[in-house]
């Protein structure tokens, strides 16, 4: 008999021709003890799925079963840690897992209720911090307590929704690693819900893909030695093949929206894109040194005296190529990118742009922020127009309009154009703001972080979207980022930063991969994994503040 099965079971909110379908037909077992990861884009059903299981919906049709029986509604044998914290932000860390402990075990002693907190809390490494409060903590040690608190219930199923998505990249893979700790303390069956491979692959036993439509896909055993290391398994051939198989089935079946369109281009010429003498006169030489930093610093008065933040940054970058900025969080990576826009002053050091020195803002250089700031109340065509109307002024209305619907088409919106920004998803917004960006016809096109707030798998889609977009422009381009995978797939070098304060760059990789690029073409290339595992060990070098080497 299956610990937890789900039989045929659809889900639908809604009635009648208004029905939205979740879920259609899932028919799952999960074994006792198991850790099974269910991985799928943003709206495949995972969070309704989780939901069903932990008995706060109810299938539309079907069955969903606990130890034989059907799941009539929450139970504290079905443990659940959601995205968010949720936590009482007047109670301490011990308060928290104690209002959990006293609700669930009240026939338990006071000594034995007392057992289970302190059992919690040693499990997830929080004994320094039991007696601060929320508010006092990180994201990642918010998140901890989130787990304590569902495993002092002693649930005999841990559900977890999301329950990373919220942390940084570093802070998120320690985290995962922890939980793999703590499940192998007593191989609880724990069901996770995902939409990051890599996580999937360090925790699971098996992956289940959900479809976009709701049904259930491929399901992969995941049958790598334990305990695992997220980096350490870039030489494992086991690993290579398994994420190569999980990462293609979830774009074969996801990513349809990638660039599309036949519109042509007009032939109009941007303002910012008339020779000047001074350029003619350099041509040669600022092609090789299109943009250069140096000796770059920004340094911030505070109450203590003056904080260097950015020290020493020297970098040149041909006209066409694409950088990729990486660090950990405070290295300073968007400072250096804020400079550049000119949204930031320069406290010592210099940045030229062919030739001219960067001083304030310009729409010659383009930037594309995590958020993509849109107007909500005007429609996509009319956010990109606004910055084409001034950038173009000797080109017609059709000719402008051109050259907005084009951009537009290639991100993939054509059918969306004149639908109003507070009416589009996240992955639609940022969208918009990558047109816009190429609709500038920028010397210079500037990414801090832009699928930062995307789901794994949204991320994905964009990136092709970008690389396709920015295969046919060759615009110089810096992209901010911490995730590595998306360093080496974009990027024609990838510079890494030294921790901060006093951020300077502490080490450049050439990534001699063939272009046009896509994910799947790259997950096959020999050479991927090495440079994945070059940024990963300087990561790894840096994550604790200075070098390894130098701690002491």
């Amino acid at each position: 008999m299956s610990f937890i099965e789900l039989k045929n079971v659809s889900k639908s909110f809604g009635d009648g021709d208004d029905a939205t379908h979740v879920l259609k037909n899932v028919s799952l077992q999960v074994n006792e003890g198991e850790f099974l990861v269910i991985l799928g884009f943003s709206g495949t059903g995972k969070t309704t799925l989780v939901n069903l299981i932990a008995g706060l919906e109810m299938p539309s049709s079907g069955k969903v079963l606990f130890k034989g029986q059907p799941v009539t509604g929450p139970g504290p044998e079905r443990g659940l840690v959601f995205q968010s914290y949720a936590l009482m932000p007047w109670l301490t860390v011990r308060g928290n897992i104690e209002l959990a402990v006293n609700s669930v075990h009240l026939k338990k002693s006071k000594a034995d209720r007392q057992a289970i907190v302190d059992d919690a809390i040693r499990l997830v490494g929080l004994g320094h911090a039991v007696d601060r409060r929320p508010s006092e903590l990180s994201g990642g040690m918010r998140q901890r307590v989130s787990v304590a608190r569902a495993l002092a219930m002693q649930p005999e199923v841990l559900l977890m929704d999301e329950p990373l998505s919220a942390l940084d990249a570093l802070t998120r893979g320690n985290v995962a690693a922890e939980i793999e700790q703590i499940w192998e303390a007593d191989r609880r069956t724990a069901i996770l819900i995902t939409n990051d491979v890599d996580e999937a692959l360090v925790l699971a036993d098996r992956i289940a893909c959900l479809n976009p439509d709701g049904t259930l896909g491929q399901v992969f055993d995941v049958n790598l030695p334990r305990p695992r290391d997220r980096s350490g398994f870039n030489d494992n051939p086991d690993f290579i093949s398994l994420r190569s198989a999980v990462t293609k089935y979830l774009m074969d079946v996801g990513i349809t929206g990638k660039a599309e369109g036949t519109r042509l281009l007009p032939n109009v010429t941007p303002r910012h894109a008339l020779p000047t003498a001074y350029e003619d006169a350099g041509r040669s030489l600022n092609d090789e040194k299109y943009l250069q930093f140096s000796q770059l610093h920004k340094i911030y008065p505070t109450p203590k005296g003056p904080l260097t933040v950015v020290e020493d940054v020297n970098l040149d970058i041909q006209k066409g190529e694409f950088i990729s900025l990486i660090g950990h969080s405070g290295c300073g990576k968007s400072t250096v990118l804020t400079m550049c826009a000119g949204l930031n002053p320069i406290s010592k050091g210099a940045i030229k742009l062919d030739g001219i020195h960067v001083e304030g803002a310009d729409p010659e250089r383009a930037v594309v922020f995590q958020s993509p700031n849109l107007f909500p109340w005007l429609t996509a065509k009319q956010n990109v127009a606004i910055g084409v109307d001034k950038v173009y002024p000797k080109a017609s209305q059709a000719e402008r309009e051109d050259v907005v619907e084009y951009y537009l088409e290639r991100v993939g919106l054509a059918d969306s154009m004149d639908k109003a920004a507070s009416s589009m998803s996240n992955g639609m917004k940022q969208r918009v703001g990558i047109a816009r960006a190429f609709a500038l016809s920028p010397k210079l096109l500037l990414l801090d972080e832009p699928f930062g707030m995307l789901d794994s798998l949204t991320r994905w889609e964009l990136q092709e979207v970008l690389m396709e977009v920015w295969s046919r422009t060759k615009v110089t381009a810096i992209c901010v980022t911490h995730d590595v995978d998306e360093a080496i797939l974009l990027a024609d070098r990838v510079v890494m930063m030294t921790n901060g304060p006093q951020a300077t760059i502490g080490k450049i990789t050439d990534v001699k991969l063939p272009r046009p690029r896509t994910r799947k073409a790259l997950l096959d290339h020999p050479d991927y994994y090495h440079y994945r595992q070059e940024v990963l060990d300087f990561l790894e070098e840096y994550e604790h503040g200075a070098p390894k080497k130098d701690a002491a």
